[in-house]
């Protein structure tokens, strides 16, 4: 392993923790329909639990209405009842061959235990992201031990990563920001 691929190894590591507390904020729901609000809910359906998302087409014809179609009429009563036990806080309306999602406007309240909740999410993103930083330079540290590294090229990609991890934690900041202003606009 050389330094580069240390350096790549860190930046490809710390750029998945920041992707995944982005997936993470999508489904957070900010008073404007979204299918990523629901794409996830675990629906027990032909004997297995699956992905809402692999059982029906989801859409928002309107800002503030989500529409649930399953691919099989026969799992809507399953699809229901697992959208009623998740946690999203929609009541479904079952409308013929499609569930109705209609989505609420969200209480002050409400909105400030959204914040809190993501505010969560990104500290436990940026643990992951320091993670990762002391992951790198224990790599680094055995290169040097190994004799691959020399003393001021340690120093040198130790300076490297923490760039590195200060420009991902910022970017989860930046992210944060954005979905709290979103989270906290009426």
């Amino acid at each position: 392993m050389s330094a580069e691929e240390v350096l790549f190894g860190a930046e490809e590591a710390m750029e998945k923790s920041v992707d995944y507390m982005v997936h993470e904020f999508a489904s957070v729901r900010t008073g404007k329909a979204s299918p990523a609000l629901v794409e996830n809910v675990d629906v027990e359906a032909y004997g297995s639990a699956m992905k809402l998302k692999q059982l029906a087409l989801i859409t928002t014809p309107e800002p503030r209405l989500l529409v649930v179609q399953p691919f099989d009429a026969s799992t809507i009563k399953d699809i229901e009842k697992a959208l009623k036990e998740s946690k999203i806080g929609i009541q479904p309306l079952v409308d013929g061959k499609i569930i109705r999602l209609p989505v609420p406007e969200l209480s002050e309240e409400r909105r400030k235990d959204l914040v809190k909740a993501l505010r969560q999410m990104a500290e436990e993103a940026r643990v992951r992201v320091r993670a990762n930083r002391r992951a790198a330079i224990d790599d680094a540290k055995k290169l040097k031990t190994s004799g691959e590294l020399t003393e001021d090229g340690l120093r040198d990609l130790e300076t490297d990563v923490q760039k590195l991890t200060d420009r991902f934690v910022k970017s989860v900041d930046d992210h944060f920001e954005r979905k709290e202003a979103e989270v906290m606009k009426v």
